[in-house]
């Protein structure tokens, strides 16, 4: 059975930073990653990063995310730099395989 857990989320002020970890377990994936999804709004791809290390950002947070990945421990990070209130959103980490799973996410409030 696959599990992700998210950690990492809390609250921040506007220009600060915040690191979320999810570790995987019950599966390899090729893709790790996180989306989020503010109040009234879609869920939207922040970013993700493969196996080999390949990397890839929305547009509203190049310059100030990076997306890592421990594929010993099975784990994905989001080091979140220069927050702004409007990056406020439950961030869900997700994983995919043949599937995509998904955690059950965490959220993250930055106040201006």
């Amino acid at each position: 059975q696959v599990q992700l857990v998210e950690s990492g989320g809390g609250l921040a002020q506007a220009g600060g930073s915040l690191t979320l970890s999810c570790v995987a377990s019950g599966g390899s994936f090729s893709i790790m990653g996180w989306f989020r999804q503010a109040p009234g709004k879609q869920r939207e791809l922040v970013a993700t990063a493969t196996r080999n290390g390949e990397t890839s950002y929305a547009d509203f947070v190049k310059g100030r995310f990076t997306v890592s990945r421990d594929n010993a421990a099975n784990a994905v990070y989001l080091q979140m730099n220069n927050l702004n209130p409007e990056d406020t959103a439950v961030y869900y980490c997700t994983a995919a395989s043949i599937r995509t799973y998904w955690g059950q996410g965490t959220q993250v409030t930055v106040s201006s």
